[in-house]
């Protein structure tokens, strides 16, 4: 679903330049990690996690993020 908001906007992964990382569960972030690092390239955008009570329709992982284009 990001990468059709961002190509919606005439953006990509790549012009991501801060992501945010909402989890359920905190013990889920090694396996968030991973699977981070298979959409994002070095140099990785800044980003933050933080674990939440409850995230819309129950999911365990929300990724919210800020791109720029030239």
């Amino acid at each position: 679903n990001l990468r059709d908001v961002l190509a919606a906007a005439g953006a990509g992964l790549d012009d991501v330049v801060k992501a945010t990382v909402f989890l359920k569960d905190m013990n889920d972030f090694a396996a968030v990690n991973q699977i981070y690092a298979q959409y994002f390239q070095a140099p990785f955008p800044a980003r933050s996690c933080v674990e939440v009570a409850r995230l819309p329709k129950d999911m365990l992982v929300e990724i919210e993020a800020v791109a720029m284009t030239d």
